[in-house]
């Protein structure tokens, strides 16, 4: 007879990861609360508050983003905000308007929006949504930063 297998603290804290892969295309409302890697390609909305999105360099998004963080390699069109901080690398690619506490632009990154940083007083439980309009401003050019 096997024996019951115990936990441990460890394994009780680990944070729960959802893959979608390379060769996925799904369009819809995407709400959980465990961190989420894409690799395929998504249009719709996006909302894990309290964990984080990483979108991989393969992974093509159409989508609003609520997160606590996102890691951005591939291609991001949609406004995101977060909680903690966007990241954008080398490889990436955003045109959308970022919410966020601190963002990282990468040499040689793409990206195209307004930015708003959040201040520590504006920081609340719950993250600001994010504008509802895909349209981006008028005033927005493209740019490359240095982080």
């Amino acid at each position: 007879m096997a024996e019951p297998t115990k936990t441990s603290g460890v394994i009780a804290s680990e944070v729960s990861r959802t893959q979608m892969g390379r060769s996925l295309v799904v369009k819809g409302e995407l709400t959980g609360s465990e961190d989420l890697t894409i690799s395929g390609q998504f249009e719709g909305t996006i909302d894990v508050q309290g964990h984080s999105v990483t979108i991989g360099p393969e992974g093509k998004v159409k989508a609003g983003i609520q997160a606590a963080r996102v890691v951005i390699y591939g291609s991001v069109q949609g406004n995101i905000s977060v909680r903690e901080r966007v990241e954008i690398h080398k490889t990436g690619q955003v045109v959308g308007d970022l919410v966020a506490a601190g963002i990282s632009i990468e040499d040689g990154a793409y990206f195209k929006g307004k930015i708003e940083i959040l201040r520590e007083a504006e920081h609340s439980p719950e993250i600001p949504p994010a504008p509802k309009s895909p349209q981006l401003a008028a005033a927005a050019s493209p740019s490359h930063a240095t982080s």
